[in-house]
């Protein structure tokens, strides 16, 4: 089993219940992990044999754009997808963060953890 994290995803978007958020927006950032097994890539040396990250990226890029009330929504949505399209992927672990909200502070983070039920 191996894992492929990507860090600091820079996301502007449209996230949240109040009407300020909906107009305004927002930055977020997204971490995202992903439990694979690698063996087959670490011998081939095969992008095909792996888990694209440029994929994985892609992904949050476009699922965030999708306007949300809850962060935790938009979460479900990217591992939905990274658990559907990636036949490699066996776990994933998102978090996502909302830089400067019009509350004031940050959303540390919200977290979700989805495993293939295979």
């Amino acid at each position: 089993m191996g894992l492929i994290e990507l860090k600091n995803i820079k996301i502007y978007a449209y996230h949240g219940c109040l009407v300020e958020e909906k107009k305004i927006g927002s930055d977020y950032r997204v971490d995202l992990k992903v439990k694979a097994d690698l063996t087959k890539s670490a011998i081939s040396d095969r992008l095909a044999d792996t888990v694209d990250y440029v994929h994985l990226n892609h992904i949050v890029k476009e699922e965030m754009a999708i306007r949300s009330k809850l962060l935790e929504h938009a979460a479900e949505r990217i591992l939905i997808r990274i658990l559907d399209e990636l036949h490699l992927v066996k776990k994933a672990t998102i978090k996502v963060s909302k830089i400067n909200p019009p509350i004031g502070g940050n959303v540390e983070k919200v977290t979700i953890i989805r495993s293939k039920n295979r």
